[in-house]
């Protein structure tokens, strides 16, 4: 049953899961419950804003933290590798043991063990202590997800189901797109540590927050006898599956680009990329997951995932359309920086502000999406969402050149972030909506998973387009560059495709390179274009995906909704 929470009253006859504002809360003031309500609302908001944050602003430090503590570039791959391995293994069982354990327990735990890796981080003195940091910033992103999610799932019914998911999902849109902003300010202006530091007095509010303002919520049925073959498999199988899919271009689809160590070992085989063999790998542990799952189901015991989850067309539909949208959705924020830098000159603190764009747009969405989902149900507003992610992106793809103006290109993205905002939330909202609240701690580490998977692919699919495309538009342009040396040209395009683009404004520094630099900006100018347009395309298909979802879905109500 939920339990009371500090500074309010005791509810009686609430349904597990804490889902029903029983008579006893209704009692409380109006203005006191709604005071409750957003705190509850930004406490859940900043703890999910830390882990998605930290996912990205990393990579505006790396290259300082590599000099400061003389990383290796093994060393240097694995700080970010680490961190989405070990979240990506971890989401499913943590939001299983969230339901049993009770999912504001358990966030607690995970932003305590998320500050604790945070200061480890901060005070790191060379590789090994920062990869443990990291990977230790991961099992506690992989607790506070879906308990996030299902605190947020049962909290908030009724007529303020729509409004706290839209304020929710504006807030972490916005938040991603801040993150690497905010981190490159102060890596210049402070040091790198500083970006893992401002974790401790966050995390110490929402532990704070968590333990006086949010619910309870369990399953009293579930248990920890899940199957140590089904959590084991589980884990290997989706964090082999996302290292296959974010390193695939790094260390070769199949034939090896580069060798593959992780501490002193080395990987023995080196005719054959780690890669494929990983993808089979994890492929094989989801099929053993699957199938002990369903024999423990039909047997009636415990199981990881209950895969009849995936009867409630919701449910289904919803997870489809998020791995869609999550392969999409990676795609601007991935060759836009690059664009921005390399072809139109600009540093990284401008670059960050034309993308900040995004996150206004996204801001600005909250006031709007729950008003506009009460009316016109989740599936109409996330439907308007992507409608205007693939024009924003589609108006994005039009504009790109070589010598633009920056500043075109904020509008589109304005756009872009409003849809963010629209769509992203309450998609979530669609999904968890006919789950039963006891079951959300599953249901939330299931759809996680969904778009971290989807995010990796998109990873995988657009990195690799980027390539293709950058060296068929390289090759072209400088075969028509003038006075370029034949070593010149080897040069420029052994640089350029190296560095996916970002070692263009290096080959001004060479006389040998230098007239490479023009052909070589239009180059990625086009292939950016084009990889542009293939997002575009993706978030169509997320777009179409979300049609299928069910109309009534998003209007049915609880027997014990408050609204």
């Amino acid at each position: 049953m939920a339990e009371p929470v500090p500074g309010e009253p005791r509810t009686a006859g609430a349904r597990s899961g804490g889902a029903r504002p029983a008579a006893a809360e209704r009692a409380v003031p109006d203005g006191r419950r709604r005071r409750l309500r957003w705190l509850r609302l930004v406490t859940l908001s900043v703890a999910v804003s830390l882990i998605m944050v930290d996912g990205t602003v990393v990579n505006v430090a790396l290259p300082t933290v590599i000099g400061d503590l003389g990383l290796t570039s093994t060393d240097a791959e694995w700080v970010n590798a680490g961190y989405m391995l070990v979240f990506a293994a971890l989401l499913l069982p943590a939001g299983r043991v969230g339901d049993v354990v009770g999912h504001r327990r358990f966030l607690a735990a995970g932003v305590t063990v998320f500050v604790a890796a945070s200061v480890l981080a901060g005070l790191a003195r060379g590789g090994p202590s920062l990869l443990a940091g990291r990977v230790l910033q991961g099992l506690g992103a992989a607790l506070i997800l879906p308990s996030a999610m299902s605190v947020l799932n049962t909290a908030f019914r009724g007529r303020d189901r729509a409004a706290a998911f839209a304020v929710w999902g504006s807030a972490i849109g916005a938040t991603v797109a801040v993150g690497p902003v905010f981190g490159g300010w102060l890596t210049a202006a402070h040091s790198w540590r500083w970006i893992f530091a401002v974790n401790v007095p966050l995390g110490a509010l929402v532990v704070a927050g968590a333990l006086r303002w949010l619910p309870e919520s369990r399953d009293p049925r579930a248990t920890l006898r899940a199957g140590a073959v089904s959590v084991l498999a589980a884990s290997a199988g989706f964090a082999a599956l996302v290292f296959a899919l974010i390193e695939g271009q790094r260390y070769g689809w199949w034939t090896p680009s580069r060798t593959f160590r992780i501490g002193g070992a080395s990987w023995p085989a080196p005719g054959v990329s780690p890669i494929p063999v990983a993808a089979v790998l994890g492929a094989c542990c989801l099929a053993v997951f699957a199938v002990t799952a369903e024999r423990r189901r039909r047997s009636g015991r415990p199981v990881l995932l209950d895969m009849t989850l995936f009867a409630i067309p919701g449910f289904r539909v919803g997870n489809v359309a998020i791995a869609v949208v999550g392969l999409a959705e990676f795609g601007l924020v991935f060759v836009l920086p690059l664009y921005l830098q390399a072809v139109l000159s600009l540093d990284a603190l401008h670059a960050g502000l034309v993308i900040l764009a995004l996150a206004v747009g996204s801001l600005a969405a909250g006031p709007v999406a729950g008003p506009a989902t009460r009316r016109y149900g989740a599936r109409a507003v996330v439907i308007a969402g992507l409608a205007l992610e693939t024009a924003g992106i589609a108006a994005v793809a039009v504009l790109l050149g070589p010598a633009i103006s920056p500043w075109t290109l904020v509008p589109p993205l304005f756009g872009y972030g409003v849809g963010v905002g629209l769509a992203s939330a309450q998609l979530s909202n669609v999904v968890l909506a006919d789950v039963p609240v006891e079951r959300s701690g599953q249901a939330a580490g299931a759809q996680n998973t969904t778009r971290l998977l989807g995010s990796a692919l998109g990873i995988a699919v657009l990195g690799a387009a980027l390539a293709g495309t950058l060296g068929v538009h390289l090759d072209r342009r400088l075969d028509a560059a003038s006075g370029l040396s034949h070593d010149g040209r080897r040069q420029a395009a052994a640089s350029v495709r190296g560095s996916l683009g970002a070692d263009i404004p290096r080959l001004a520094a060479s006389p040998a390179t230098a007239p490479a630099r023009t052909a070589a900006r239009s180059a990625l100018a086009e292939a950016t274009r084009d990889v542009t347009w293939i997002t575009a395309a993706l978030m169509f298909g997320g777009l179409v995906a979300s049609l299928r979802l069910p109309r009534d879905a998003p209007r049915r109500r609880a027997p014990h909704d408050d609204g």
